[in-house]
């Protein structure tokens, strides 16, 4: 069966990514990974309901956060919303250059500082997305094998044929919403690809 790659993100940062608000995630991988591997440059975003807790999140999104937790999807269904492209990846090592980032997203300071310090040998993975909205989400049974510690899952791919995903933002927008977070990050480390 043909299938395609999902990213596992918490439900309130794929919120963020779809809205524009976020242009950039941060990974170290699952408990069950070894390291966290980015092998492909596009994926779709998998909302995940676990580990997202209110103490993880900066303030002012803790309403975003109730507005994903009060409209979760039934435990046995998995919704996707939206599709992602990889326009930079990066490696960030030091907690200087973390807190840098920190007026990019959505996370709390000290969650953020707590994954870098997490396996403190692996860099933090930064991967800076544009993010496509689809047409109508996809809906799919919550199988055992999506469940778990790791950050990618292979979907059937015959569920997502024909779509035509819209940019949530447009190219102007996201160039000059992204530039700042480009400059920023080619002066902490070297693009890994």
């Amino acid at each position: 069966m043909e299938t395609v790659r999902a990213l596992k993100e918490w439900a309130v940062t794929v919120k963020a990514l779809s809205e524009g608000r976020q242009l950039l995630v941060m990974r170290k991988g699952g408990i069950r990974e070894k390291r966290f591997d980015v092998e492909f440059r596009s994926f779709y975003l998998y909302p995940t309901y676990e580990h997202q807790r209110p103490e993880l999140i900066k303030p002012e999104f803790l309403p975003d956060l109730e507005e994903t937790l009060r409209n979760a999807p039934p435990a046995d269904t998995l919704v996707l919303p939206c599709w992602a492209e990889v326009t930079g990846l990066y490696e960030v090592r030091d907690q200087e250059h973390v807190r840098a980032l920190s007026p990019y997203h959505i996370w709390a300071d000290d969650y953020i500082l707590q994954r870098l310090h997490w396996r403190p040998k692996q860099p933090l993975t930064v991967m800076l997305l544009r993010v496509y909205r689809l047409p109508q989400p996809v809906f799919l049974p919550l199988l055992p094998e999506y469940v778990g510690c790791f950050s990618w899952v292979d979907l059937p791919a015959e569920r997502f044929a024909g779509l035509q995903p819209v940019p949530v933002l447009d190219d102007a927008e996201y160039e000059t919403r992204v530039a700042p977070l480009r400059a920023l990050l080619a002066g902490m480390t070297a693009p890994t690809a």
